[in-house]
């Protein structure tokens, strides 16, 4: 147990037990928020297994729980992600998972403790958060608190912004999630005009996955993600195993309409990724599927429309960047994904999450009609 001042203990995370405790500090933290959405804790519990996790498989890692008055009111994580250092070379740690009452004290503890412990490994900067990696929930919600999250998106209090930067930690990057609400014609009458030319000579396919042959597929998804987002900010591509891993996650929730591939010239080229909102469909759970919501969540999944979707994956393979066909896969991708959801009675979409960089995908999704209405940041620090 490591002691930072008379009244706040930090505690390290080595139990099932106590990895119970990390899971469930945020209830309380978020009691009087209505727009908080407890994550199903069986999920959460087996992302913080580092034998059922296979982010966590060979990385250097810690839990912490913030203690004060002996009642738990933060938490942290830290990892040492091998295939971020082996990419940027930044020596960078990462911190992740931070929660936290409306004390100064207590974010003190959590970020030092964070920030020490990287020091001993040798890091010399600590970033994030990233709940683990760049490729799962991401950054500090700095505006947009008055609207629930998405699935696999992160909430946050409007006072984290204040307590992390009072530390000395400063922006290294924004994130922007869009808001989309189908009206009409999506796609604005000069752009239709251009998308019609790119694509009336071109050798194109556009079909949704073949859910007979998942597996393969999942990885003709990633293979177009690994290059498309290559040259992009924080980029780690997905492993071999991380992609099994992945295609046994999404079949679950997945239908043919949620997954889209663009051809080009008889090669994979473009591929857009859609999720039911999970989030939405959970939100009364409280994080528990026992004893009965299961058949809930499965029923609401399956028998009753979602009325929430969410595109967190899109990507034009790079060769097709900034080439007219390039930007018409990516306007029918989206098109195409939204015409299958709101005919299965979608109402509301997020795109999400863009660089604040990507000033091309940024204006080509305002261009269509959707709108920033939450911005999430990456914070760093030297040690």
């Amino acid at each position: 147990m490591l002691e930072t001042n008379r009244t706040v203990e930090i505690r390290p995370v080595t139990t099932p037990a106590e990895r119970k405790v990390f899971i469930r500090v945020p209830n309380a933290i978020y009691a009087d928020d209505p727009n908080y959405v407890a994550p199903l804790e069986f999920e959460l519990a087996s992302r913080l297994d580092a034998d059922k996790n296979l982010i966590l498989k060979g990385q250097k890692h810690q839990l912490w729980v913030a203690y004060k008055d002996g009642n738990p009111v933060g938490r942290i994580s830290a990892i040492i992600n091998n295939a971020h250092l082996a990419r940027h070379h930044d020596g960078a740690c990462h911190f992740g998972f931070f929660e936290c009452i409306n004390d100064e004290d207590v974010a003190k503890a959590l970020l030092d403790t964070a920030a020490h412990w990287a020091r001993e490994h040798g890091m010399k900067k600590i970033a994030g958060p990233f709940n683990f990696s760049v490729n799962e929930e991401v950054g500090l919600l700095v505006d947009g608190f008055d609207t629930a999250p998405y699935v696999m998106m992160p909430h946050g209090r409007r006072y984290y912004q204040k307590l992390v930067e009072d530390l000395g930690f400063t922006k290294a990057i924004d994130m922007y999630a869009l808001s989309y609400v189908p009206h009409g014609d999506m796609i604005p009458p000069k752009r239709k005009r251009f998308l019609d030319k790119a694509m009336s000579k071109a050798d194109v396919t556009i079909r949704n996955i073949d859910m007979s042959d998942f597996k393969n597929e999942i990885g003709r998804l990633v293979d177009i993600f690994n290059d498309a987002w290559f040259e992009n900010w924080g980029f780690v591509p997905f492993t071999a195993e991380q992609v099994e891993h992945m295609a046994k996650e999404l079949r679950p929730i997945i239908s043919p309409h949620n997954i889209i591939f663009c051809d080009y010239q008889g090669e994979p080229a473009a591929f857009g990724l859609v999720l039911p909102d999970v989030n939405y469909v959970a939100r009364d759970f409280g994080g528990k599927l026992l004893p009965f919501n299961w058949a809930k969540l499965l029923w609401r999944l399956k028998v009753k429309p979602v009325p929430r979707a969410r595109m967190p994956l899109m990507g034009v393979v790079r060769k097709l960047h900034r080439r007219p066909i390039g930007t018409a896969l990516a306007y029918k991708i989206i098109e195409v994904a939204q015409a299958a959801n709101v005919s299965r009675g979608v109402v509301h979409s997020e795109l999400s999450w863009i660089l604040e960089s990507n000033e091309s995908m940024v204006s080509l999704l305002l261009d269509l009609g959707g709108e920033i209405y939450k911005t999430y940041r990456i914070y760093e620090k030297p040690l």
